[in-house]
């Protein structure tokens, strides 16, 4: 990166990113008296008979024809920076590695809440007691005026002598109060009020639990690198249960008794509620603030959130992968939890990773960082070999229980009982009994979710698919409605075949719903919650059922892969994976590894409390690698393994996957567009980059449109970039046919 972030000569214009404007970028004069505009600062500009918002994103010497003629900036919103320099330096970096306009990369750092023109903090007014008018003037007042006697007894009784208007009555009690105000008993005063998504919540305070000596060694090395300010990355690979997150939350505290600031991320939303409650918890006798960021969050908690961190009155911020822009002031520590989490990975534009630009922001800025995580990338394992990253390991539970004993089951030669159509063995149906009358705890995984996969006809094979997507429809019971999983295309369940009229028609497969109901059907006296993204859809659904089922007002808790990982339910005892093949025929580098993740996260959910959890795991493929290593919860014999094989192939790590896909609403002309750019990156790509035969894309059709794919491979993931992205902007394919380039792709779909 040397070289690539260079001292600015002074500068008299500003390049300005305005809101709400699909990346429209001009040119402003700064006035003179407005020295403070510096890269990243917020400012208010003319546009066309009417004022707008917008972030600078670059200084520069105005141009030689327009210079004179440049409308100029407004006013400053704010002398602070909304991105700083950090920050700004981040958002230029990934722009040109992940081959997007670096306007993309400023949106992701300033959410649109923040962006948005006339968003302002709220207030409320408050009633503040000033002086007591004594027995005899109080008396008066009773007489005269009792609402104003009625207001003052309030606030005199009050332990902060200050409350709410609203406490007060409202707005009808705002004339009494603005009497007394005019008396000089009270004041009127206005308040801001911190809109906290976590404010009906009470965190009782939790000190710091004595480690173990693998615990200790690990925050030993982390506080170190920190007071050295080590930037580089340390690899925490720690068995489920090991007790990382207690490690985390004492690295934590020593960063912040020197000063600085802690940015937490954890893979998706649903882990942040009980991230959040810990962070909370430990520092709450603290005057250390802990803000959350997300998606999910109201608009007005996004802002007062963000402006928390921004100002620093927040010194930790938690959030999945967008919060690693979080404006988190003087950055001492960057935990990165569940590391190898494909959800770090962003699946439009700008498809940056997480966790890759976490290890870049703690280069820049001067932090640690932690990658986290009982099964690490291959990406952070051949770091590791290379000497790039350290490692720490934490082999043994922090309670000192026993993995859970994990068995696999062929469902190729498992006896089939008809009472439980093929999806519950009798094993895993017997092991669930057994919990229900201890009263412990089961948690089923299936990651797919809807009633039935499909709906095809047995006498001509038809299958109901969606109309703008090239897959089959899934049938969702709740709404007795098929539902496209791309799309979002919903249509009425036909009676008879719409190829051949035949009412033979069937649902094919299973998911989430019909497992639902049948496991109603199986133990009609248990408490059973399913939770998938249908469910997780309502706004706090998710952390609701979680807090049920931590409080154990569930008994059986049957998701998808966001309950496989980083929760603790000290209640479970059985975690049974009902079909663990469907990850490992997924046309991607990676199914193997992530299905290997996948198994042995959720098998970590069992036996965290005093009882030594069981593991039943039903496949087809019961000898797959990736099956077998989770089995034995054998990480180092699972990457020497794939590690070799994907040398012998050359997949990532040893080399850089890229994804070109070309998109249309018509066939041919994604097909002409993707074959005219192959000709041309075949004869133009250096030595050493490979790139693959156009093919219709695994997915050949999404909402409407045409998809043709190229792979490149290659040693310099930023070469690829240059080199693709300046062909792309050449080719003037005309505005139906888009072009996209996934940079470290994650999805070859």
């Amino acid at each position: 990166m040397q070289g690539l972030f260079q001292d600015e000569p002074e500068q008299t214009a500003a390049r300005v990113l305005l809101d709400g404007f699909n990346d429209m970028v001009l040119d402003y004069a700064i006035p003179p008296g407005m020295s403070k505009v510096t890269r990243g600062s917020r400012v208010e500009v003319p546009l066309r008979n009417r004022t707008t918002t917008g972030t600078v994103i670059k200084l520069t010497p105005p141009d030689a024809e327009w210079g004179n003629r440049l409308k100029l900036i407004t006013r400053l919103i704010d002398d602070t920076p909304a991105v700083g320099a950090k920050l700004m330096d981040l958002a230029e970096w990934a722009a040109r590695y992940y081959a997007v306009p670096v306007e993309q990369l400023i949106r992701c750092i300033v959410p649109e809440p923040v962006r948005r023109e006339h968003h302002e903090e709220k207030t409320r007014k408050m009633v503040v007691l000033v002086q007591w008018p004594g027995d005899e003037e109080m008396n008066k007042i009773n007489a005269k005026a009792p609402r104003q006697a009625a207001i003052l007894r309030y606030l005199h009784q009050s332990e902060s002598k200050r409350e709410p208007l609203a406490d007060l009555g409202g707005s009808p009690a705002l004339t009494p109060c603005r009497a007394l105000e005019k008396r000089g008993f009270v004041r009127i005063e206005e308040e801001v009020v911190h809109r906290d998504p976590a404010a009906q919540e009470n965190f009782a305070p939790s000190c710091p639990l004595k480690l173990n000596e693998e615990q200790q060694h690990a925050l030993d090395i982390i506080t170190q690198a920190s007071d050295s300010q080590s930037t580089k990355p340390i690899v925490l690979q720690g068995v489920t249960g090991s007790g990382k997150t207690e490690v985390y939350l004492q690295a934590a505290a020593h960063v912040l008794q020197h000063g600085k600031g802690v940015l937490i991320l954890v893979p998706e939303i649903s882990l942040t509620p009980q991230t959040m409650a810990r962070f909370k918890s430990r520092f709450a006798e603290s005057d250390t603030k802990v803000a959350i960021l997300h998606s999910a969050m109201s608009d007005g908690e996004r802002f007062d959130e963000w402006h928390a961190i921004h100002r620093g009155k927040a010194r930790i911020a938690i959030g999945p992968r967008s919060a690693l822009f979080a404006p988190v002031q003087n950055l001492g520590l960057i935990i990165v939890d569940e590391e190898h989490d494909s959800s770090y990975k962003q699946e439009n534009s700008p498809r940056y990773h997480g966790r890759d630009l976490a290890v870049l922001r703690a280069h820049l800025e001067g932090a640690t960082v932690v990658l986290g995580s009982a099964t690490p990338s291959l990406e952070s394992l051949y770091n590791v070999a290379s000497g790039k990253y350290s490692m720490l390991r934490m082999d043994k539970r922090a309670d000192g229980q026993r993995l859970p004993l994990t068995r696999v089951l062929d469902m190729r030669t498992e006896a089939k009982d008809k009472r439980y159509l093929g999806i519950l063995s009798e094993r895993l149906r017997m092991a669930m009994e057994d919990r229900l009358k201890k009263g412990e705890q089961t948690i089923l995984l299936l990651n797919r979710r809807g009633f039935a996969r499909s709906l095809q006809c047995p006498d001509c094979g038809h299958i109901v698919s969606c109309e703008h997507c090239s897959l089959p429809l899934t049938y969702h019971a709740t709404e007795n409605r098929l539902i496209c999983h791309i799309c979002g295309y919903r249509a009425a369940v036909p009676r008879k075949c719409p190829e051949c009229g035949s009412a033979n028609i069937l649902l094919e497969g299973y998911g989430t719903q019909k497992v639902e109901k049948l496991l109603r059907n199986c133990f009609p006296n248990a408490r059973i919650q399913r939770v998938d993204a249908d469910v997780a859809a309502r706004k706090n659904a998710l952390r609701d059922i979680l807090a049920d089922f931590r409080a154990h007002r569930i008994d059986i808790l049957l998701g998808t892969q966001m309950i496989s990982k980083g929760l603790d339910f000290p209640g479970v005892t059985l975690v049974g994976v009902l079909n663990a093949d469907i990850g490992l025929s997924m046309p991607d580098p990676r199914a193997a590894e992530r299905t290997f993740q996948l198994l042995t996260q959720v098998a970590g959910r069992a036996g965290r409390g005093d009882i030594d959890g069981e593991v039943i795991i039903q496949t087809f493929t019961p000898h797959a690698p990736a099956i077998q290593y989770a089995r034995r919860h054998d990480t180092d014999g699972f990457a020497e393994t794939e590690l070799a094989l994907r040398q012998e192939l050359e997949f990532p790590p040893y080399t850089h996957m890229s994804v070109l896909t070309v998109r249309s609403p018509k066939e041919d002309l994604a097909d002409f567009s993707i074959n005219s750019l192959y000709k041309k990156l075949k004869r133009i790509l250096p030595e050493g980059v490979v790139i693959s035969d156009p093919l219709p894309a695994p997915i050949a059709k999404a909402y409407g449109q045409f998809r043709y794919q190229c792979t490149l491979k290659s040693r310099s993931a930023r070469q690829v970039a240059d080199i693709v992205s300046k062909e792309i902007r050449e080719l003037n394919s005309g505005e139906d046919v888009i072009f996209t380039l996934d940079i470290d792709a994650y999805s070859f779909m």
